[in-house]
C-alpha cells in the first residue's frame, strides 16, 4: 500500500500550497483585506513551497523534501503563534495592546471566521502543517524505496 502513495505526495503538496497561495491573494487582492506582519511571514513560507513541489514533478528529483521541510516548519512556528495570539485576544484570555502588531494592521483583526470558529491564522497553520507532514512522509518512503 505504501508503495503507491510517493507518486501523489509532491502533487498533492503543490495543490495544497497553491490554494492556500490563491486563498491569501483572494482574501487580500478581491476581498481587499490586508495582510498583518505576521500573515506576510507565512506568505514568505507557503509561496515558495509551490514552485518547489513543481520541481520534483517537473524533473523527477524525489529529494525535494528537503527544501519543502524548512519553509514549512517556519511557516508553521509562525502560523502556530498567530493563531494563538488571535484567539487568545478575540476571546478576551490577552488584551490586544499586547500584541506584537502595532504598526498598520492588527494581527488579530477577526476579518471572517469559516463555520464561526476557523480563522484566517488557524487554515494558514492547518495548511503548513499538511505540507510539512506530507514532505516529512516523503522523506520516510524515500528512504524506505532507496
Amino acid at each position: 500500500m505504501l508503495k503507491k502513495i510517493p507518486p501523489y505526495l509532491y502533487p498533492l503538496t503543490f495543490l495544497i500550497s497553491m490554494a492556500s497561495m490563491v486563498g491569501s491573494l483572494y482574501a487580500s487582492d478581491v476581498m481587499h483585506l490586508a495582510p498583518c506582519v505576521l500573515c506576510w511571514y507565512q506568505r514568505i513560507t507557503m509561496y515558495p513551497i509551490v514552485v518547489l513541489s513543481l520541481i520534483p514533478m517537473v524533473r523527477k528529483d524525489e529529494k525535494a523534501y528537503r527544501y519543502i521541510i524548512p519553509f514549512a516548519i517556519i511557516g508553521a512556528v509562525i502560523s502556530a503563534y498567530h493563531t494563538v495570539l488571535y484567539y487568545a485576544v478575540n476571546w478576551g484570555f490577552r488584551p490586544e495592546w499586547t500584541g506584537p502588531c502595532v504598526a498598520g494592521v492588527s494581527c488579530t483583526t477577526r476579518y471572517f471566521e469559516l463555520f464561526g470558529w476557523v480563522s484566517i491564522p488557524l487554515m494558514s497553520f492547518l495548511s503548513h502543517i499538511a505540507v510539512l507532514a506530507l514532505a516529512v512522509l516523503a522523506r520516510k518512503l524515500g528512504k524506505k524505496t532507496s
